[in-house]
């Protein structure tokens, strides 16, 4: 088995694509132990000293490290990926992946909000994805889009260039109602 390993915009996330399928379907992010009680290759990545967050994708892993230095745990990250998916065990447990919520808004504005929701499912996802991470839907309200940044977007440098810059000005552009995305 070979797994690559890609890095992120987030110096402290590496994006590791075991060649195989993870999700398939919905994302799973986890920020402790205790949170990836549903995910079996979450826990195990969890018991390599340094790892903070592990964000599962359709086909990748990102990892977020600590303080600990790559050169030092990327190793173990690999092997402990490389045990999982040669134990045969499940990536997910009971409960499965979480799949994006509808997200809060006005119903007067659904149209305006199925726009939203269609330009980042078909332009920005796949891109944020591609970085290792993942941006979900959170709310529309007063022309100001709320989005739920995680795994390798989560605490990224560059998330807030990539909000104003990017995401903001492509929403503005379909969606005049739009006047200002926010994190959450």
């Amino acid at each position: 088995m070979f797994i690559q390993t890609e890095a992120t915009p987030n110096p402290a996330t590496l994006k590791f694509i075991p060649g195989k399928a993870v999700l398939g379907e919905g994302t799973a992010d986890y920020r402790s132990l205790d949170e990836a009680a549903p995910s079996p290759l979450a826990q195990r990545l969890f018991e390599v000293d340094g790892v903070r967050g592990v964000f599962l994708g359709s086909d990748f892993i990102s990892v977020t490290k600590g303080t600990a230095e790559w050169q030092h745990i990327k190793p173990a990250i690999l092997g402990a990926i490389m045990e999982h998916y040669l134990s045969g065990q499940p990536i997910m447990g009971a409960g499965g992946a979480e799949v994006a919520e509808a997200g809060h808004y006005d119903p007067k504005d659904e149209e305006t909000v199925a726009t939203i929701k269609e330009l980042l499912e078909t332009r920005v996802r796949p891109a944020v994805a591609h970085d290792g991470g993942d941006i979900i839907f959170h709310g529309f309200r007063e022309g100001v889009v709320s989005l739920h940044m995680r795994g390798a977007c989560a605490g990224c440098p560059s998330s807030t260039a990539t909000l104003r810059g990017g995401i903001e000005n492509l929403l503005k552009h379909f969606c005049p109602e739009v006047r200002e995305v926010v994190a959450v």
